[in-house]
């Protein structure tokens, strides 16, 4: 029997044409995971893309592969349904901060509780893109938009602490312009089994251009960005030289040197969830850098596995009747 062919970057670009403004970051993240899937796709077939509605929701056109492309805030229902009665497929779901924790905000807390082994892309880029730039549930508070012409009065969601307060077994960040980075947590959370959330940082350079530009640039980037390796210290800067501690329960950034040593800095263990709370709170907060990489990954039974093992043992029950079932249990008769 002959080797199956090697499959190919193209053989993930679809003949659809892209049709996102010039210089939207949703070009890298389709780059980038074209790019993967070769890695960790042994057949196309057995994988599918579901979206709901927004500029990122049109991601399924783009990947050859399968796709369903739904309704505004339920791709995680129809994911679900998906991955359950075919628990041999790879599901990804891609939404954008609108879409995933707006009207689906719901549907999306209840898929990362359950543990469904399905993977979630969540592309943020602080704004609607799609219906011309309104805020949404991340805008920071006092954005103008032109829905808010005062000013924002909303309290953002951090959607990686979001995600952890709703049990998420796979926590990840990674940033649309860091593309190994981006590789490499499309590749962990393929390795998950369970439900995996890797928030995307996405500059829209239409209705809220720069809105990520300090971690982006590169004069400023080495001093906001903190990569997580698991069981690595925290240790961020140009000269590597800043890093995070602990002063009894409360994080802080310390300068690596006279008074502190490497041995100071708070090492990173991915399964601990006090400490993963702990970085997704860092999240628009000038005092620390911004944490990129697995912030959370501690596998649980999935639903798939206890509803398959909850099935199993139902089929060993006594078969019964239709006629059976309706006289089992309490019973009245209505004169």
């Amino acid at each position: 029997m002959a080797d199956k062919p090697t499959l190919k970057k193209a053989d993930f670009q679809s003949d659809q044409a892209i049709r996102w403004c010039p210089g939207c970051g949703d070009y890298a993240i389709l780059a980038q995971t074209q790019k993967v899937f070769p890695e960790i796709t042994e057949k196309k077939e057995d994988t599918v893309f579901i979206s709901g509605i927004g500029c990122s929701s049109r991601f399924p056109y783009y990947m050859n592969t399968y796709g369903f492309h739904t309704i505004h805030g339920r791709a995680p229902t129809v994911a679900s349904g998906l991955k359950l009665a075919n628990p041999d497929l790879s599901v990804w779901m891609v939404t954008g901060d609108g879409d995933g924790f707006s009207i689906g905000g719901n549907h999306l807390i209840h898929l990362l509780r359950r543990n469904i082994n399905i993977n979630v892309m969540l592309f943020n880029n602080r704004i609607y893109g799609l219906t011309k730039g309104q805020y949404s549930p991340t805008s920071e508070q006092g954005k103008v938009t032109y829905s808010t012409p005062m000013g924002s009065l909303d309290y953002p969601f951090k959607p990686t602490q979001l995600a952890l307060g709703a049990q998420g077994s796979f926590v990840a960040k990674t940033i649309d312009k860091e593309l190994k980075h981006l590789q490499n947590m499309i590749r962990r959370a393929n390795d998950h089994n369970g439900t995996s959330f890797i928030e995307i940082y996405q500059n829209c350079n239409i209705f809220n251009d720069g809105a990520f530009g300090t971690l982006t640039d590169r004069d400023t980037k080495a001093d906001r960005l903190l990569y997580l390796e698991n069981g690595e210290p925290m240790i961020f800067g140009n000269d590597k030289d800043k890093g995070i501690i602990l002063e009894g329960s409360k994080p802080k950034v310390v300068k690596i040197g006279k008074k502190y040593s490497v041995e100071d800095i708070l090492v990173h263990d991915e399964t601990d969830s006090l400490l993963a709370n702990m970085l997704s709170n860092f999240t628009a907060n000038p005092e620390f850098p911004e944490p990129l990489g697995v912030i959370y990954c501690s596998e649980r039974p999935t639903y798939d596995d206890l509803m398959a093992d909850q099935m199993s043992k139902a089929n060993e029950q006594p078969k019964q009747t239709l006629d059976d079932m309706l006289k089992a249990g309490d019973t009245w008769v209505v004169k």
